[in-house]
């Protein structure tokens, strides 16, 4: 138990604090704002407040917790043994920065609600956050702050005990395009035929025909051997299935068509499933979309639809979150960059969304991922083995800190042929680590 106190305990002060404390690093945290209280109290305690005391631990704040205003904040940046913070604090502060702030900043994605600047498919670009400007993105900033101050507070407060936190482990499949070539329908199927012809694409009509006629496997039907990597391992296993109508950007098999609906339940008695809300049900008039969506999973699997991930990572603060509530759904993995790996909010803990427009916490628990294929492949045009050194740097930055590692893999993109010819290795070995520390027994 640590007493924290500070003048005025607002809804921000509450939410970082025991994000901090209680999610991360395992401890009670109470609140005061009597002074009085707090100087008598002769237990591990912090003063997060304009007046030191004593020699309390003690941090200066930065406004932004006291500011209800949704503006950019001053802030500077802090050099200290050739690490780098920001949001400075003061000369008599225990920490030269105030991690309250600068984790509120990351966690809240505040800079996101304020940046008009999109890249392509209306997303937040990676590169106007302060991450990335500072270097910092592929760090759990969060995570290694928090550890941070436990160890400050150990060493004023010797009693004070913080549980050694554990690694976690979460591989997820989006099924974007269940096949790539059998279950589409007739029209569907001939219209590619004649588009292939059209194009000159000989190799790519053979290959249909071969597909559709029995004598060869479809490219994307890698359930087979994905239930392989993951047998004893189903409960750190997710799917999520695209139930959209066809459009440009979601192009499915139909939800309607039997074999899909089939490969649905089958794959929802295994693992736990969850939406991938269409590309078209992220746009504005998209509302009746997402909840049309959640409806055809929850009729396919006979279960409650509770977790999500958007389409082409299409998340938009706070509009996006708060669709998902208001849909039922209680757990996002969106959170993370389709252009870069590492971490989009500076955290590797599960931690629930902070509406800044409404200043409250809200129910929906937000996953963050760390890596995806395409951003390896596609983006970052990485080899095999280079794509393997990635994930397992970052696996490590989370280990260290004892956080959950997700990742993002497509069945289209485990076929191990043509520009994916190689990657099968490198997810199952990425598979074989991640399951392996997650199951290790805590030391007595």
């Amino acid at each position: 138990m640590i007493l924290f106190y500070s003048e005025d305990i607002n809804p921000r002060i509450d939410y970082i604090a025991r994000l901090i404390f209680t999610q991360i690093l395992g401890i009670e945290v109470t609140f005061t704002s009597n002074s009085s209280r707090f100087q008598k109290y002769d237990q591990p305690k912090i003063n997060y407040s304009y007046e030191k005391f004593g020699d309390e631990f003690y941090i200066k704040p930065h406004r932004l917790l006291y500011c209800k205003a949704l503006i950019n904040p001053d802030f500077k940046s802090v050099w200290v043994d050739g690490e780098k913070y920001f949001f400075e604090s003061s000369e008599d502060s225990d920490l030269p920065f105030d991690l309250f702030a600068a984790s509120f900043y990351l966690v809240t994605r505040h800079e996101e609600y304020l940046e008009r600047e999109r890249g392509k498919y209306k997303r937040y670009p990676a590169e106007k956050s302060v991450l990335s400007k500072y270097g910092l993105l592929k760090k759990p900033v969060v995570n290694i702050w928090a550890r941070l101050l436990a160890q400050k507070l150990q060493k004023k407060f010797p009693e004070l005990f913080f549980p050694e936190p554990r690694f976690r482990f979460y591989s997820t499949i989006d099924i974007d395009n269940a096949w790539a070539y059998l279950h589409k329908g007739f029209w569907r199927s001939a219209g590619a035929i004649a588009k292939s012809a059209v194009k000159g694409e000989a190799a790519e009509a053979r290959k249909r025909f071969g597909v559709l006629a029995g004598s060869q496997p479809d490219p994307y039907d890698t359930y087979e051997y994905l239930d392989n990597v993951f047998k004893g391992n189903e409960d750190k296993v997710l799917f999520f299935f695209l139930l959209g109508d066809y459009a440009r950007y979601d192009k499915n098999v139909p939800f309607k068509n039997k074999h899909f609906r089939n490969l649905i339940k089958q794959i929802s008695n295994k693992y736990t499933v969850g939406i991938h809300p269409s590309f078209s049900s992220s746009k504005k008039k998209g509302k009746k979309k997402l909840a049309k969506e959640i409806q055809r999973l929850e009729q396919i699997t006979g279960k409650k639809a509770e977790k999500s991930r958007q389409h082409f990572l299409r998340l938009k603060m706070p509009v996006t979150y708060k669709r998902l509530l208001k849909n039922g759904i209680s757990e996002d993995y969106t959170m993370g960059y389709s252009s870069h790996s590492g971490f989009r909010a500076g955290i590797c803990t599960p931690y629930y969304f902070y509406d800044l427009k409404k200043e409250r916490e809200t129910k929906l628990r937000i996953m963050p991922f760390q890596v995806m294929d395409v951003t390896l492949r596609n983006y970052m045009q990485l080899s095999p083995e280079e794509a393997k050194k990635e994930i397992m740097d970052l696996m490590q930055e989370v280990k260290n800190v004892g956080g959950t590692f997700i990742s993002i893999w497509h069945n289209e993109t485990l076929n191990d042929l043509e520009s994916w010819k190689g990657y099968r290795e490198v997810f199952e070995e990425m598979n074989k680590t991640g399951f392996t520390w997650a199951n290790e027994k805590p030391a007595s």
